[in-house]
């Protein structure tokens, strides 16, 4: 078996981000900034010298790839092309081919990702309404790609972009998306936002979960996020001192966010230990519309929650207790081979140790706070991609893509870079 996660690539001759900046692709896309940088590309602005339109270009290494890296590229372009057909997911516009480099062009949202948007603007905090308008078009964009066979896997606020002045929110990289339903793929995402069943492999013979009720744990957190500038704990595991009292106690989350009693019956189905009975996308937009308030009085103040109004807290109890629906089956499926790691956050720091001692005394220390949204992790998430995989030879551009604002003769695979 590969090992899982493929190793990132090797650089050997490949320029540095910079070397592009100012090239132009196809006669006609300019790279003019970037955006970021990871273990697998560069991301970057661009500009179409013709209409001067702005998009953001993903550039792809492809050197010193081995043959699985480079099909698990093309699953992340082949799943997101199939997901832009909404809205509310970012438009895959354009893929051109050069010697060292696949270029992604996609729609360019100037206003930055969500995260940014909750945690630098206080856009949303305190906001009921803006909060409900956001968190149903990503409900939206995520029922979209479930209903068409794609499971994103890594939902979180800096996979999520704004525009219209945060009224406008739209899904992107799908890096770890997948089209298997059940998956063996455990520790696949970002620690905050995975459910406790990806976490680590479950007791035998249970050795798959669910994809789906995957993404919807992640969607409860992110509306933790956008209602309250908090995550709930930052990792839904027993060895998490926070995420341990609220499966203790379910009204837990009310004595540290300021949510509403609406907001937390919604939450309790949302953060549903066992995923055969989480809230569905369905039902949990339904619960979204007709929730009068998210928050309450407390949640706003200058457009952001403050930690100052989380009353000092003792740790929690060492002695860790058994979950209560810790032995009801997952579903029985077959799966396919290999593992996924978790990603490289500094997350997992547990107040108090773990004992074997059974849990006798009584649960009356005072809550921890709720976690405060983690600084941005530029560092990949990755997962070895499934066994039985539908990857073609690299599909050309006019076979893939849906075409934007460039016509058909524009952008043509191979690049030509002058």
């Amino acid at each position: 078996m590969l090992p899982t996660p493929p190793a990132s690539p090797t650089h050997n001759g490949f320029c540095a981000p910079e070397d592009r900046l100012g090239q132009i692709l196809a006669g006609r896309l300019q790279l003019t900034g970037i955006l970021g940088v990871g273990a697998y590309g560069v991301v970057y602005t661009a500009v179409d010298i013709q209409t001067n339109t702005p998009y953001a270009v993903k550039a792809l290494n492809k050197l010193g790839l081995e043959p699985r890296q480079q099909r698990f590229q093309q699953r992340e372009i082949q799943l997101h092309h199939q997901a832009s057909a909404h809205p509310n997911v970012v438009s895959l516009v354009k893929i051109l081919d050069s010697s060292d480099c696949t270029y992604v062009v996609i729609e360019y949202c100037p206003e930055g990702d969500l995260f940014s948007n909750i945690t630098e603007q206080g856009k949303y905090v305190g906001n009921d309404a803006l909060a409900k308008r956001a968190f149903l078009q990503i409900l939206d964009a995520v029922d979209y790609c479930h209903s068409i066979g794609i499971y994103h896997r890594d939902l979180k606020p800096e996979n999520i972009l704004v525009t219209d002045q945060g009224m406008t929110c739209k899904l992107a990289d799908f890096g770890l998306a997948t089209s298997d339903q059940i998956t063996s793929d455990f520790g696949c995402g970002s620690t905050f936002y995975m459910s406790p069943e990806c976490q680590t492999a479950a007791p035998k013979p249970y050795s798959c979960y669910a994809s789906a009720p995957n993404d919807v744990w992640s969607l409860g957190v992110i509306l933790v996020n956008l209602t309250c500038g908090r995550n709930p704990w930052k990792r839904a595991s027993f060895e998490d001192s926070t995420f341990r009292a609220y499966m203790k106690d379910p009204k837990f989350l009310r004595s540290i966010l300021p949510i509403s009693p609406e907001l937390d019956s919604i939450l309790k189905r949302v953060f549903e230990f066992n995923p055969a009975k989480r809230a569905t996308i369905p039902e949990l937009r339904d619960l979204i519309l007709r929730c009068p308030r998210f928050t309450t009085k407390d949640a706003a103040f200058n457009g952001c929650y403050q930690p100052a109004s989380i009353p000092s807290v003792a740790p929690l109890p060492a002695p860790l207790y058994s979950p209560p629906h810790l032995e009801l089956p997952y579903p029985q499926h077959s799966i396919s081979s290999g593992s996924a790691n978790s990603d490289n956050d500094s997350v997992f720091s547990s107040s108090s140790s773990v004992s074997s001692a059974s849990s006798t005394s009584s649960f009356t220390q005072v809550a921890p706070p709720a976690q405060k949204l983690p600084a941005r992790n530029m560092q990949p998430t990755y997962v070895s991609p499934p066994t039985n995989t539908w990857f073609h030879p690299f599909i050309q551009a006019a076979n893939l893509v849906k075409h934007v604002s460039f016509q058909s003769p524009i952008l043509t695979a191979p690049v030509h870079v002058y």
